[in-house]
């Protein structure tokens, strides 16, 4: 009995049903095509897309100016009248090429140029562009094609203080300047930062003035003076002229 129920009942059997796929591999290179009604509706939903004009750009020119102008951003234009406002009203204005710099250095060198009254600004190609078109600025336009730093100051004597900041600071590379509305390159300067103060030039003006005024009269003077010391040279030498009497008075034969 127990053999009948383990061979009867407890025996695994293999399934009467086995699916069994006629078809070969699908082919995704050339799929089979849909039916009749499917490939109706799938040609009705295709979307159709516009082929453009070889080599043609995708806004016109003229279209694009006119978008530009049209999205105008009233931020930037806030942005430049104050870049502007800075450029007129500073005696010296330092521009600075910044290269790979970590933010703690350049607020070191921030901080370092504020306690001289000296201020660093930032600002991008696009408000610097609408700070300085159409005014005596406009050269310094090509330098801020990469990342420029700005440095104002109303007073030029501040101007050994920036380069000695930028000698600590390797990475702000000076490229020019402005002083009292003047472009300078580099080297001017650099060489500017030599020339004494306004101050000290007037009074060496002075001294060179005074000093030319005394020579003038010391020269109308000279004819008058060594005739008079050749006088008083020949009077000594002779005991007659020595003998005789005070100017005005004649002298007894």
């Amino acid at each position: 009995m127990s053999n009948l129920i383990i061979n009867g009942l407890l025996q695994l059997r293999n399934p009467l049903l086995t699916f069994r796929r006629f078809r070969g591999k699908i082919n995704i290179q050339r799929p089979r095509p849909p039916h009749y009604e499917r490939a109706r509706v799938l040609e009705v939903i295709k979307p159709y897309y516009k082929k453009p004009d070889f080599n043609a750009p995708c806004i016109d020119a003229e279209r694009a100016k006119e978008m530009k102008s049209k999205l105008d951003n009233p931020y930037e234009t806030i942005i430049a009248r104050e870049a502007r406002n800075w450029f007129e009203h500073s005696n010296l204005v330092a521009l600075v090429h910044v290269n790979s710099i970590k933010q703690e250095d350049m607020f070191k060198a921030q901080v370092a140029l504020h306690r001289h009254n000296v201020s660093v600004k930032v600002y991008g190609k696009s408000i610097m562009r609408k700070a300085v078109a159409d005014t005596r600025f406009e050269a310094i336009l090509p330098l801020f094609e990469a990342k420029t730093a700005i440095i104002f100051s109303p007073e030029v004597q501040k101007i050994k203080q920036v380069l000695s900041v930028l000698k600590k600071t390797p990475q702000l590379v000076l490229m020019g300047g402005i002083v009292e509305g003047r472009l300078l390159s580099k080297n001017e300067f650099m060489a500017y930062a030599t020339m004494p103060d306004i101050t000290t030039v007037r009074a060496q003006f002075a001294a060179v003035l005074d000093s030319v005024g005394g020579k003038i009269v010391g020269d109308l003077q000279c004819h008058q003076s060594q005739l008079v010391n050749l006088l008083d040279a020949y009077s000594k030498t002779d005991p007659k002229l020595s003998e005789a009497s005070p100017a005005g008075e004649k002298v007894d034969s």
